[in-house]
């Protein structure tokens, strides 16, 4: 018997068509409710995007598995039509490919977040989310004072705030390593370790490196570490524009967003730093493509932050740019999450992420807000993320009809 290979049937009924579609991708949309019973997207003032709701399918999604906590990478995935479990990539290369930073055969890319440390303990992943320039000029400082850990060569490249880039260039290295990351604050600092006999000598070198790094920075007063995580070497994709029959363009302000992107096949349209900027990039290109991912990362940050105010904030202000997107007139316009990121728990989370499908084909007037509770009880029900793609497909009628 055949394997059945759901996105061959998919692509084989593809008909492409001049139709416009937007999918608007509020990173770490989901929440749980706060001791008000309310969620950030329920408290925030939306009378945009909740008149848009009463137009719209509603429904959430599941980005990996129920009770799988996905990070940024799976969840983008998903909703670009990739199964997360298939396609496994580490953060290191989204990353780089997000910063233009050239991956070749002999390179291992890793995602860097400068930290504080008090003795052996992990006290802030994120160093306080220095500025940029703060943070560049620890990168020079780094790059300065360590340029090679035995035979590999190491090279530092800025990133947003916190974050950088770590690219390690020599013979044998492999990606099959543990992150050197606790992924939670108030614990101790986490080594890398091999994940097979070839990876022996990376983790080694990335070690090294880990222990360099704390003597170069251990005057610091807040960025006085670093940890690493989703090593990486370039990874091969099947590509987005011939999966899906698109011309696609991402408009996305965070490098990783612009990487996943950049991976797929999807066109980098450069933008500026705002919500504001990333709206007037889409209106000024929107006669250059079929399809767009415009990404809006704060709602992750503060969530991460446990900042429920600050994620509010940025929620209000999407929701004041919604008019300004459905003057463009697409023919369908997507908004949802890559995931869920609670601010009571700081940090990504399992919980489904609300989704609204906005189209002339809906079935209207189901449906009066959009948040958690409303796409609970939406038309799609729950369904899983790589289902999205073929929603749009269908809702923007590139989808022929199977069987007689």
């Amino acid at each position: 018997m055949v394997e059945f290979d759901k996105q061959t049937f998919v692509n084989e009924l593809i008909s492409p068509n001049n139709s416009k579609i937007v999918l608007l991708v509020m990173d770490g949309l989901g929440d749980i409710p706060n001791e008000e019973g309310l969620t950030p997207l329920a408290k925030a003032n939306t009378p945009n995007l909740d008149k848009l709701a009463t137009l719209s399918d509603l429904g959430q999604t599941i980005p990996v598995l129920h009770g799988v906590t996905p990070g940024s990478g799976p969840g983008h995935l998903g909703l670009f039509g990739y199964d997360p479990i298939t396609y496994q990539i580490g953060r290191g290369i989204l990353e780089a490919l997000g910063e233009d930073i050239e991956v070749g055969e002999l390179d291992v890319v890793a995602r860097g977040n400068f930290a504080t440390v008090d003795g052996e303990i992990i006290i802030d992943r994120r160093a306080g989310r220095p500025a940029t320039e703060e943070s560049e000029k620890m990168v020079d400082f780094l790059n300065a004072n360590i340029k090679e850990i035995e035979d590999v060569k190491v090279t530092f490249y800025p990133g947003k705030e916190h974050r950088f880039v770590l690219k390690l260039t020599g013979e044998c290295l492999s990606d099959k390593i543990e992150d050197a990351d606790p992924q939670k604050e108030g614990k101790p600092i986490k080594y890398a370790a091999p994940l097979s006999a070839e990876a022996e000598k990376t983790a080694r070198i990335v070690n090294k490196l880990i222990d360099r790094i704390r003597e170069v920075l251990k005057d610091q007063p807040k960025m006085n570490f670093a940890l690493v995580r989703g090593f990486s070497k370039y990874p091969k994709l099947p590509q987005f524009p011939e999966i899906y029959k698109f011309k696609a363009g991402a408009i996305a302000v965070y490098p990783m967003y612009r990487g996943l992107a950049k991976l797929v096949g999807m066109t980098i349209i450069p933008t500026g730093q705002t919500i504001e900027d990333e709206i007037e990039t889409l209106k000024k290109e929107w006669d250059n493509y079929d399809f767009f991912f415009v990404h809006i990362k704060k709602t992750d940050s503060y969530g991460e932050d446990g900042n429920f105010a600050g994620k509010v904030h940025v929620i209000e202000n999407v929701d004041r740019v919604v008019p300004e997107i459905l003057a463009l007139n697409p023919d369908v316009l997507v908004i949802t999450g890559d995931h869920s990121t609670p601010c009571a728990m700081k940090g990504h989370s399992f919980h489904p992420v609300p989704a609204m499908f906005y189209a002339k084909n809906t079935r209207k007037g189901l449906s009066k807000r959009f948040n958690e509770f409303e796409c609970a009880r939406g038309a799609w029900g729950t369904i899983h993320a790589t289902d999205v793609m073929n929603l749009i497909l269908a809702y923007s009628g590139r989808l022929e009809k199977f069987g007689a």
